[in-house]
């Protein structure tokens, strides 16, 4: 199984964790609730997840733009 991380924002791959190295309980998945889960985890078939974060190009755009956190999409 594996767990992709993609940027929820340009849909650009942020990172990858074979979970057979890692502890699935250790990535704080519970701490969400079932819209955040539904809006943030996809599980597939094979059992590999996709997690949506946000990338570090993302995070400063939003960081040097507050204003872009009120809007659904910022990058085109």
């Amino acid at each position: 199984m594996k767990i992709h991380y993609m940027c929820r924002h340009c849909h650009r791959p942020v990172g990858e964790l074979d979970a057979h190295q890692v502890d699935v309980t250790q990535l704080g998945l519970e701490c969400l609730n079932e819209e955040e889960t539904r809006e943030m985890v996809q599980v597939y078939k094979n059992g590999d997840l996709t997690i949506q974060t946000i990338c570090d190009s993302c995070e400063q755009a939003l960081d040097q733009n507050p204003h872009y956190h009120e809007l659904d999409f910022f990058i085109h």
